[in-house]
């Protein structure tokens, strides 16, 4: 390790900078006790200086810092400062980069199903979102329902319509839940060495699992969001664009709240000609594309209410015919010295050993499913066109890294109904639900054409697509079969992988990705989980 040179400084700069830094003597400290828009505009101005940040902090910021007074509380040192260098630097040079250094958590309440994906698009944010395994819906808000209900058609001729049918969906919801967990009880008796509570949380969540496609898509979530400055503004422009009043709402509040903590970052939001303008080419190209879509293309099929068959549609659309062999080239180049065109044809006359050989060294002894190979496997890529139902794409639309883009939201395509439903005597009320959201649907669609995916419960497919390479292939398919997962996004995984292996032919790519599991559903899905939770309660 190279030798650090620590900085000298007077006892009363260490008594400023301990405040502020985690450490005075070391090459890696982090920054505490600042606001967010300090911290950017700080590591901004370290980029253009000579000086260490800990001097550069003393010699240009700390000159507006107060030290009277509560040294525990969130200081202002430099906020005026950070404004006008942030101005400079972000608004004048146009360096983007600045926006990426200050962060904030954002919690958004009461978002519905649809708000929550538009909310969670981006890649370079991190999300949170309250599950339906663990909320139980019948539960109720001052009152009522948890569903968004939509100012304008509210105020419509589908007001008391929408509510009501959004009520008896819910009702049958509510309805069912003590029948499904009677009939999972009675299946899966209790093991004796569990104790009350880790069961009846096990077959909670089984019956929440069971049981959520009942719900509709207007149902209500909360997302936590953590994100930097340049995260936020890219999602607020989007969502000022989006055609859902809801989205469109959640931005001018998101905004407020953003403008208290990290305020220069967002200067160019609504700024006409910046960020409006940039908001306004997004909803142009949108409803052009729309329209020539319309125009172009024929109409799908009408859909109806019926189930289809339970497992979901994975196509493998595109791949590489010689992506083994770039891999192993690509393995091989950061351990040679030779370019990459050389690397190719050297492969292509290695015998299959030999590339095995390769693909096995790099891969190593991975212990578990966290243990991931390095960026080569971002070589090679695949295409998969989906067809699930909505609660599965929930939650597999929240891996940010691969491209996903899916379809608008409608009955068109049918729905599924869970084995267990139809086990414990409840298929008849889910298709009854299944109808009445069809039937909503077809009166919203027409006069607001994008509010109508509230009405569509979360039993019906989405089409979507989903495009990763070999790596986050490796991350999305190990986590999302392990056996506690949801069986309907385990099953897209699943057939992922199998589609890796023996269509495109990649068997040695498919076997890297060795903790991909294809076991059958699991009894209690969260009986482990519930387990080890209670273990650690107890400190055992």
């Amino acid at each position: 390790m190279t030798v650090y040179v620590a900085e000298e400084f007077s006892p009363a700069e260490s008594d400023i900078l301990r405040r502020y830094f985690t450490n005075l003597d070391g090459p890696v400290f982090a920054l505490v006790n600042l606001p967010e828009v300090v911290k950017g505009a700080l590591f901004a101005r370290y980029s253009r200086s000579p000086k260490s940040l800990r001097r550069l902090f003393l010699d240009e910021f700390v000159g507006d810092l107060d030290i009277e007074g509560d040294q525990t509380i969130d200081a202002t040192v430099g906020l005026r400062r950070a404004e006008e260098l942030y101005d400079r630097v972000f608004l004048e040079y146009g360096d983007d980069s600045v926006a990426q250094l200050g962060g904030v958590h954002l919690a958004c309440e009461q978002a519905s199903n649809v708000l929550t994906k538009v909310l969670e698009w981006g890649r370079l944010m991190s999300y949170l979102e309250q599950s339906t395994r663990y909320i139980s819906y019948d539960t109720r808000i001052g009152g009522r329902y948890r569903f968004h209900r939509d100012p304008a058609v509210l105020s419509s001729h589908l007001g008391t319509r929408f509510v009501g049918d959004m009520d008896r969906m819910f009702d049958t919801y509510a309805g069912l839940l003590p029948v499904v967990q009677d009939w999972f009880r009675r299946e899966i008796p209790k093991d004796p060495g569990d104790s009350d509570l880790v069961y009846r949380q096990a077959v909670r969540a089984k019956a929440f699992d069971a049981l959520r496609g009942i719900l509709p898509a207007a149902s209500l979530s909360n997302v936590g969001i953590y994100g930097t400055g340049q995260g936020y503004e890219q999602l607020l422009l989007r969502m000022r664009a989006h055609p859902l009043p809801e989205a469109r709402t959640y931005a001018d509040l998101m905004l407020y709240e953003l403008r208290k903590v990290i305020p220069s970052f967002l200067k160019r939001v609504d700024l006409a000609d910046r960020g409006g303008a940039w908001s306004t080419y997004l909803s142009t190209t949108r409803d052009d594309l729309s329209t020539l879509a319309a125009r172009l293309l024929e109409p799908g099929g009408s859909g109806d209410a019926a189930p289809h068959d339970a497992e979901p549609v994975v196509t493998l659309v595109d791949h590489d015919p010689d992506a083994e062999v770039k891999l192993v080239a690509s393995m091989l180049y950061a351990a040679s010295d030779r370019p990459e065109s050389e690397l190719l044809e050297l492969v292509r006359a290695m015998s299959i050993d030999d590339r095995l050989a390769v693909m096995r060294a790099y891969e190593g002894q991975r212990g578990n499913r966290r243990h991931k190979p390095g960026r080569a496997l971002e070589r090679v890529g695949y295409r998969f066109d989906v067809l699930a139902d909505y609660g599965a794409f929930r939650d597999l639309q929240r891996h940010r890294m691969l491209t996903i883009e899916w379809q608008q939201l409608s009955p068109a395509h049918g729905y599924t109904r869970p084995a267990a439903v139809d086990a414990a005597g409840g298929a008849a009320a889910f298709d009854e639900a299944m109808e009445r959201s069809a039937a909503l649907h077809a009166a919203m669609v027409e006069p607001f054409p994008h509010q109508a995916p509230y009405a569509v419960a979360l039993a019906y497919r989405i089409r979507f697509a989903m495009q990763f390479n070999a790596r986050e292939a490796m991350h999305l398919l190990e986590l999302r079969t392990t056996p506690q997962g949801h069986p309907a996004y385990r099953a897209v995984a699943q057939q992922m992988h199998r589609l890796i292996a023996e269509q495109a032919g990649h068997r040695a790519i498919a076997e890297m990705m060795r903790f991909v599991d294809h076991s059958g559903e699991a009894d209690l899905e969260r009986l482990d989980a519930a387990r080890r939770e209670e273990r650690r309660r107890h400190g055992s």
